[in-house]
């Protein structure tokens, strides 16, 4: 094995090697421990890195921390803990073609009992609205912010999934707004929005079979056949479509 270079020796080995001579045994052995924990730290470390990358690049049914906000996060869990096959189906971030561009559905829960297109606003503080104003209103301390009526915003989701399914009644499709985080309404409740809790509640109160299983199957079929990729590039398309239908400040 060749010598190592006069300069490394002299600046790194050297100073080292006399650091360690001049320990006693019980401070090499506390040496030893530390070095052992940063080199376990280093590969715990490592290994969430990866396993976070690779989340970010898995889009199975079960999550999509990329493409999904904490609120969106939150439903998802939510609906397959509670609705699960053979008689639910649930899809998260669907973005389906229009006329006019696209549109991008946060979750379409398909059943026996309905499919429920969910709009999932993850807000904090006080909520102003009102189901026939254009914008609702949140307030933080004192942040006020305008938001898109979210009750008009998944009209447009459900009309888009009825004219894919429509060989399903178009009252078995059915438009629910979801509010996550610490908002509270200092309003009315409009009709249509819930809270997680609610969602459930809301959902396991549909017991009437409106679509045969077979049915339901091929809904399934139709929506993921028609959902553009999931991708940045599909989010990037799906926001440049907004700006030409609605302005910047619709983004």
């Amino acid at each position: 094995m060749p010598e190592p270079p006069a300069v490394l020796y002299d600046l790194a080995i050297l100073p080292f090697k006399e650091f360690f001579e001049a320990l006693n045994a019980a401070e090499r052995s506390v040496l030893y421990i530390l070095l052992a924990a940063a080199a376990i730290l280093g590969f715990l470390i490592g290994r969430r890195r990866s396993s976070v990358a690779g989340r970010h690049r898995s889009f199975g049914a079960w999550r999509f921390p990329s493409l999904q906000n904490s609120g969106e996060e939150l439903v998802s869990r939510v609906l397959l803990a509670h609705f699960r096959a053979p008689d639910y189906h649930l899809m998260n971030h669907v973005t389906l073609r229009m006329d006019d561009g696209t549109t991008q559905v946060d979750h379409i829960l398909i059943s026996r009992f309905g499919v429920f297109v969910i709009e999932t606003k993850d807000y904090s503080g006080w909520i102003f609205a009102n189901a026939a104003d254009a914008k609702w209103t949140s307030v933080h301390y004192r942040f006020k912010h305008k938001f898109q009526n979210p009750i008009r915003q998944n009209f447009r989701h459900v009309l888009a999934v009825q004219k894919l399914l429509e060989f399903v009644p178009r009252d078995a499709v059915k438009s629910v707004v979801v509010f996550c985080g610490q908002a509270e309404f200092k309003t009315d409740v409009p009709a249509g929005v819930v809270d997680v809790e609610e969602l459930i509640s809301y959902v396991k109160q549909h017991t009437v079979e409106l679509l045969a299983l077979n049915r339901m199957q091929y809904a399934v079929g139709r929506l993921e056949t028609a959902r553009l990729a999931l991708s940045g590039k599909t989010d990037v398309e799906h926001v440049e479509s907004l700006r030409r239908r609605l302005g910047d400040a619709a983004v």
